[in-house]
């Protein structure tokens, strides 16, 4: 995608707008990793604008965060409880706290922001590094289906409405695995573009890139309520542990 950079995504209006429209799992979400961290310090990578930390730091665990972001970062802070979390504006692949975890997560697709294999990989790496020994690194992310016409561009239509259209349009290239993609909302008030541009692996991949941090997949599910993992999962919520 010509000009794309991504640290300009999630700025500005779109930090505004994030939390419209949540998906309306963040509960059980929350439960599932306060189940895992068992008491333990945790640490979200793509802290966002705080819909999964917040609900855990009111549960009584520590919840620290890395958001390259600063926009997100803002909505963050201006929520309840917001002031009380550390969070820092940088990179996950590379940002080091200063200290280790019982648990780390990275949820919600965000694992496809990180644009190169590389970069995935180095992710695993500074999730591991940032685990006590045992610790546990959490990963939720879509199944990556097969795109309409590999190589060209297509439409996906989400919403309809009387008086606005949701469109995606977008382009994926097998080779780097990288889905471009824009999201359009056409209303009687304008025309909103957001790009984003996003790597799509599959499990395997992941599990390769966790061995390589010094990770082991410790369990698998197909949401966040422990359904089973199957060919039918749109998703998968994997479970690494540090050895």
């Amino acid at each position: 995608m010509e000009g794309f950079k991504p640290e300009n995504s999630f700025r500005g209006d779109v930090a505004k707008r994030y939390d419209d429209n949540l998906r309306g799992d963040e509960e059980e979400t929350v439960a599932f990793l306060e189940e895992l961290a068992a008491g333990k310090d945790c640490l979200e990578f793509a802290v966002g604008t705080g819909r999964i930390a917040l609900l855990l730091s009111a549960r009584g665990l520590r919840v620290d965060g890395i958001e390259l972001s600063p926009d997100m970062i803002n909505v963050l802070r201006a929520k309840p409880g917001g002031a009380n979390l550390t969070v820092v504006n940088a990179d996950m692949t590379l940002a080091d706290m200063g200290r280790r975890y019982g648990l780390v997560y990275l949820v919600f697709n965000s694992i496809g922001n990180v644009i190169t294999q590389d970069g995935q990989v180095e992710c695993f790496e500074n999730a591991a590094r940032h685990l006590d020994e045992g610790g546990l690194f959490v990963l939720e992310c879509r199944i990556p289906t097969a795109p309409k016409r590999e190589g060209e561009g297509f439409v996906d239509v989400y919403n309809i409405g009387t008086t606005s259209v949701h469109l995606a349009t977008c382009r994926y290239d097998p080779v780097s695995q990288v889905l471009d993609l824009s999201h359009i909302d056409l209303s009687n008030d304008g025309i909103q573009m957001v790009p984003l541009r996003l790597r799509l692996a599959h499990p395997p991949e992941f599990d390769l890139m966790a061995r390589c941090a010094g990770l082991k997949l410790d369990r698998r599910y197909g949401g966040w309520r422990h359904e089973p993992f199957d060919a039918r999962s749109w998703r998968h919520v994997s479970v690494y542990r540090k050895a």
